[in-house]
C-alpha cells in the first residue's frame, strides 16, 4: 500500500488488487492506454484527467466503469479488470475501484455528459500537459500508468 497527501490535502491510500481495502468502491476510475495513447478527457472544472464517476444505484462498479467511459468519452470499453482501490481520507471518505481495459469501439461524435469528449495523449504529452485536474498529479497516477503498461497485451 502508498499513502500519501493528495494536492487538497487528502489522506490517499493506493491499494494494487481488488477488494483489499474492505471498504465498498461505489467510485470508479479507467486508466487506459490504447495504440500507445492514453485515454482522458477535459472535465469543464477540474481539467484533463481519466474518466471516472460514481456507480449509479443498482449498477456494479464494472458496469460503472464501462457506462462512465462511455459518457466521458464516447469510447466502449470491454474486458475490464480492476486492478487497484484508491481510497481518499478527508471531509467524506470514499474508495474509487481502479479499472483498465480494452477498446471495443470508438464513436467519433458521441453524446457527451460532464466533459469534452474524448483526448488521447501520448506518455510525453500527458507528461508535459499543464491543464491536469488535481486528481492527476498526485503521486499515484504515475504507479497506476505504470502497472497498466506493465500490463498489456
Amino acid at each position: 500500500m502508498l499513502t500519501f497527501n493528495d494536492v487538497n490535502g487528502g489522506r490517499v491510500e493506493l491499494i494494487f488488487g481488488r477488494n483489499h481495502s474492505g471498504m465498498p468502491a461505489r467510485h470508479v476510475l479507467v486508466v487506459l492506454k490504447y495504440k500507445e495513447k492514453w485515454l482522458l478527457t477535459r472535465h469543464s472544472v477540474r481539467g484533463i484527467e481519466f474518466p471516472g464517476g460514481k456507480a449509479e444505484k443498482g449498477e456494479t462498479i464494472e458496469q460503472a466503469a464501462i457506462r462512465e467511459t462511455i459518457e466521458e468519452t464516447g469510447v466502449t470499453i470491454t474486458d475490464v479488470t480492476n486492478f487497484a482501490e484508491y481510497i481518499v481520507r478527508s471531509n467524506i471518505t470514499f474508495c474509487k475501484a481502479v479499472f483498465t481495459g480494452k477498446v471495443a469501439e470508438i464513436d467519433e461524435n458521441p453524446r457527451l455528459y460532464e466533459t469534452g469528449g474524448a483526448l488521447w495523449m501520448t506518455n510525453d504529452e500527458l507528461d508535459a500537459c499543464e491543464e491536469l485536474s488535481f486528481h492527476m498529479k498526485d503521486t499515484g497516477m504515475e504507479l497506476l500508468r505504470e502497472w497498466v503498461e506493465a500490463h498489456e497485451s
